[in-house]
């Protein structure tokens, strides 16, 4: 049985945020992903999504819609995606750009697995059939993030993921804070944004070791892989490589010994691609390196898709998937399931996305 691409089409679309938030080097108050659309001859549609980080990869959405041309996506209309590995490597060879990798690998695999009628995550294997998520917190003062907090326990999450990076000394007294407020059934993770020193990251870590802080995100610049192999090994174990971690090539010299994290943070929005992703996971499970999902502010297309793919790696740990929580709209709607912070994939064919 044949299946053949018919159109492809990409636009950069506004989703709007609910409310602003800040990190150790940006404030963010409104969003766009660039979505992909790809219609078979049957009619079956597979969606993408792509927002990168230019602090992280370089590019902006206009950089990708700039590769997702016309002309540059006409090489696969007429073409059967039966031969589904050969049209992942052309999408590998042909585009340069991360976002236009992830979001036409998207597609493609949501597309495909809609045609085998099958869950995304079972064309891989299904490891995990559900974890939490960590919600996010920004850098705010003490007393907002202490509403915030309040707020997401209501809403019934477990996990927070709190923003910190800009002064270690704030940092600190603002978890103390924190965890003397919360209940003590609630777990507590810290993203730094690469804003700390070596000599910071010792002393939150020696500072809060009283609190059982889950993991602690990039805390130090993406390039400082060697200060990283330099921290003790009870800190090191809880540390999260994140912007350090973009590529495979980046997973393997992360796991030369001495390791440099315990953990790493994949995000699609990094990788460029879902093959990329599973790449970078198996290199962690041989290195006995456990695996948080994270991502960027996203369209449920793909926080669904790294769904689905961490639940297919025996290896994760932890998902920071609450990328589309905040976002005003959406193009679909569907994908995950999510229900007092717990996330679960149901069993519809693909990505189990509907146009809105």
């Amino acid at each position: 049985m044949t299946l053949i691409i018919k159109s492809i089409k990409a636009e950069i679309v506004n989703l709007g945020l609910t409310k602003p938030y800040s990190i150790a080097y940006k404030t963010v108050d409104s969003v766009a992903n660039v979505i992909v659309k790809i219609e078979s001859e049957s009619g079956l549609i597979g969606y993408g999504a792509a927002n990168p980080s230019s602090y992280v990869v370089g590019e902006e959405n206009e950089d990708v819609i700039k590769q997702l041309t016309e002309d540059n996506l006409s090489v696969f209309i007429g073409r059967d995606l039966i031969k589904f590995y050969e049209l992942i490597g052309d999408v590998q060879s042909r585009f340069t750009s991360v976002g236009a990798r992830i979001a036409l690998e998207i597609a493609f695999h949501d597309l495909f697995t809609c045609h085998l009628g099958i869950p995304l995550v079972d064309f891989y294997g299904r490891k995990i059939s559900s974890l939490p998520t960590s919600v996010t917190i920004g850098i705010m003062d003490i007393d907002e993030t202490l509403v915030e907090a309040d707020q997401y326990a209501a809403d019934g999450f477990k996990n927070l993921k709190v923003k910190l990076g800009k002064s270690v000394d704030e940092d600190i007294e603002r978890i103390h804070k924190l965890k003397e407020h919360i209940s003590d059934n609630m777990v507590v993770r810290i993203d730094a944004n690469q804003g700390w020193s070596v000599g910071d990251t010792v002393k939150f870590y020696n500072e809060t070791s009283n609190l059982k802080i889950e993991l602690i995100e990039q805390p130090l610049k993406q390039e400082a892989v060697d200060d990283m192999r330099g921290l003790p090994d009870g800190l090191k174990a809880i540390v999260a490589a994140d912007e350090s971690l973009r590529s495979p090539e980046d997973a393997l010299n992360l796991a030369q010994k001495p390791i440099a994290s315990g953990i790493y943070n994949i995000k699609l929005m990094k990788c460029a691609g879902l093959t990329k992703a599973k790449d970078i996971a198996v290199i962690a499970e041989i290195a006995g390196i456990d695996l948080m999902w994270g991502c960027n502010d996203e369209s449920v297309i793909s926080i669904t898709a790294a769904l689905h793919i961490a639940f297919s790696c025996p290896n994760t740990k932890y998902i920071d998937l609450d990328g589309s929580l905040d976002l005003k709209t959406d193009v679909v709607k569907g994908g995950f399931i999510l229900q007092d912070g717990l996330m679960s994939i149901g069993d519809k064919p693909g990505l189990g996305l509907t146009e809105m």
